[in-house]
């Protein structure tokens, strides 16, 4: 965490490097790879293995070609003639099937690759709307972030480079292996040999270069995460003067990531060309060791048993044999140095496909609530009738488990808390014996110094987090029996940080209710005295917004967010600091518009500024996580508590 900036209150970073590559990471991946890829998978690993076993025939014909020009030079070349074209038909045909082979499977994995990350990317994106609160402010935004993109692109590389190009060398390998067994037993012997010496420095040097990958994927997220903070807050790092003190943050961690990925890339880089000389010099033994057993006279053993020295026409068979093996030697090295290559590739896949699970992994918020908000009509007598047409009114659909009937309450906007205690932490309560009633139609304002938990309350009510003890009911209903998705319809927030999305000013209006017409969002702009500013734009409510509205003033974004607000037209509103970023003249506009909005809606006021509170139904002064006094502006006026002090200036909140 950069010295430059700091994290919201009640908010932990996470400490330490998330999991790597975990046991039975591979086989999630690989399940997860064929639960809707099976076919397309099936398809392309088949023209692998034919790819693959077709491309090690060239020393078969090298071997074919050799014994029919041996036969040809004793007996004339008309007499092999026709063979010769059997086996230039055979080579073409089986030439052509690999290239066919090829462009298939290049074709497939593309194709698989792309659908496969798109299921990726929408499986963590569809999890994170699932995640509580609580996820969010314990990770940095640009550590999530880094999921989308390195971590994604680790596992791109896995399923499109690494996964076939093993397949690929696995196939080779056996075919290739029965082919050297078939042509020498001594021979084959050697390039085990060499494959055990591949196989000790690929475990030496590929190991340090695994570990030291790991390290660079770890370093790339939490550079990642701290360019996202700065770049947020550049500002406040321009007005504290904070431009050095950021750059040497940044340059530790640019080390950091600077030496992980020189070490990660130097262990990978040399790899390939030691194994490149262990392939060559092990060309050099075989053609020795070949030499050797053709001046000692020994015969060549297969596993058809002992070959003669010599073929029919003279000519040592066995040197045709060594002639025909030194290629596959070099195949067979190259299959498996391609193999050993892979390794760095596939441990970051893993890596990056355990950072992806484990947001996969975390617990959803959980909704245990069967109480959901339904349109209604209400008739002369009272009854309530759910319907489908839009009405006006609305009601919480109540099923009862006991005796399976169902009850409807009119949704209008009572909430009482009872006794609540609640900690962000478990160890750590910030809340305590907090009670409070407001009815419909009532405005409750909450001060008090920062910290002292008055955000923290509106987040309770909203099930943003779940209280440790007490009951908080809305409508006379425990909000543990709501659903979450109906409690949060049913109420109107405005907090003091604003979020504006890209899109039209209209668009980021109507997200408050998606179905409003353009009429509704109009009446809701001049509602908080936002439609002035916007027929000033230069495309009005057409006006294209980006970068969190950007080409808006504070103000001018505050008052968006009211607007977004009063267009849901939800019977509760919380006002978190909502009038923080508007200067005073507005600010007096603004109230009138509110008190409008709040009209016969129960609204909770969070407000620094005395002032916007002082028509409240009741003040609550909250200090430690208590409510220490609670009445009317008059009525804590005339107590000369700790609301008077703040009000006459003898006591100042921080």
């Amino acid at each position: 965490m950069s010295r430059v900036m700091t994290m919201p209150r009640n908010k932990t970073t996470q400490k330490g490097p998330r999991p790597q590559a975990k046991k039975g990471t591979l086989k999630r991946l690989l399940g997860m790879l064929l639960s809707k890829n099976k076919g397309m998978l099936i398809g392309a690993f088949i023209c692998i293995a034919v790819s693959a076993t077709t491309g090690v025939f060239s020393s078969i014909f090298l071997q074919m070609l050799l014994e029919q020009i041996d036969i040809g030079l004793v007996k004339g070349l008309s007499a092999v003639w026709a063979e010769l074209i059997k086996i230039f038909v055979l080579m073409g045909a089986v030439y052509l099937s690999c290239t066919v082979c090829n462009f298939i499977q290049t074709r497939i994995m593309a194709t698989l690759t792309q659908r496969f990350l798109h299921q990726v990317r929408t499986s963590v994106f569809n999890k994170m709307q699932t995640l509580p609160i609580r996820y969010f402010d314990s990770h940095l935004t640009g550590d999530i972030m880094s999921s989308y993109t390195n971590d994604t692109d680790a596992i791109r590389q896995l399923v499109s480079q690494s996964i076939p190009q093993l397949f690929s060398s696995l196939i080779s390998v056996i075919t290739l292996v029965v082919i050297m067994f078939s042509k020498s037993i001594y021979l084959t012997l050697v390039i085990f040999f060499g494959v055990a010496l591949i196989t000790f420095v690929t475990k030496k040097v590929g190991g340090k270069s695994a570990k030291f990958f790991i390290k660079q994927q770890r370093s790339l997220g939490e550079e990642e995460g701290f360019i996202q903070e700065i770049i947020q807050g550049q500002k406040v790092v321009k007005v504290f003067g904070h431009e050095e003190e950021t750059k040497n943050d940044f340059d530790t961690k640019n080390e950091a990531l600077c030496h992980d990925a020189t070490m990660a890339h130097t262990f990978a880089n040399i790899l390939m060309p030691i194994m490149g000389n262990i392939g060559n010099l092990l060309y050099v033994l075989l053609a020795f060791v070949g030499g050797l057993l053709i001046a000692l006279n020994v015969q060549n053993l297969s596993i058809t048993g002992l070959d003669p020295l010599y073929t029919s026409t003279g000519t040592l068979s066995f040197l045709i044999t060594i002639i025909a093996f030194l290629p596959i030697s070099k195949q067979f090295t190259m299959n498996v140095s391609q193999s050993s290559q892979q390794i760095n590739s596939i441990i970051m896949g893993l890596a990056g496909a355990s950072r992806l699970f484990e947001i996969l992994d975390q617990p959803s918020e959980t909704d245990e609530g069967y109480v959901t908000l339904v349109r209604c009509k209400i008739d002369e007598n009272g009854k309530i009738e759910e319907c489908k047409e839009r009405t006006g009114y609305w009601a919480w659909k109540h099923p009862h488990k006991a005796d399976g009937t169902i009850t409807y309450t009119q949704l209008k906007g009572d909430i009482q808390m009872f006794d609540v205690d609640f900690g962000y932490v478990s160890d750590k309560i910030v809340l305590h014996d907090v009670s409070l009633y407001a009815k419909p139609g009532q405005k409750i304002a909450f001060v008090g110094a920062t910290g002292a938990g008055k955000t923290t309350i509106t987040n309770l009510i909203n099930r943003f987090y779940d209280i440790a003890d007490g009951k908080i009911r809305y409508d006379g209903i425990n909000i543990n029996k709501i659903k979450k998705a109906d409690l949060r319809r049913s109420l109107g927030i405005v907090l003091q940080d604003t979020n504006l999305f890209t899109g039209t000013v209209m668009d980021n209006i109507r997200y408050g209710r998606l179905e409003a017409t353009d009429e509704e969002c109009i009446d809701a702009a001049k509602l908080a005295y936002a439609h002035d500013f916007i027929s000033r734009l230069p495309n009005g409510y057409n006006t294209m917004l980006t970068a969190d509205g950007a080409n808006l003033s504070q103000g001018q974004r505050q008052l968006l967010s009211i607007a977004r607000a009063a267009v849901k037209n939800a019977p509760v509103m919380i006002l978190d600091e909502a009038t923080s970023s508007i200067d005073t003249r507005t600010e007096a506009l603004v109230q009138k518009g509110t008190d409008k909005l709040m009209e016969g809606r129960t609204v909770f006021v969070i407000a620094h500024r005395l002032s916007t509170v002082q028509n409240s139904d009741i003040i609550m002064v909250l200090e430690n996580g208590r409510i220490i006094e609670r009445g009317s502006h008059k009525e804590l006026i005339e107590k000369q508590g700790k609301y008077y002090q703040l009000y006459t200036g003898a006591f100042e909140l921080e």
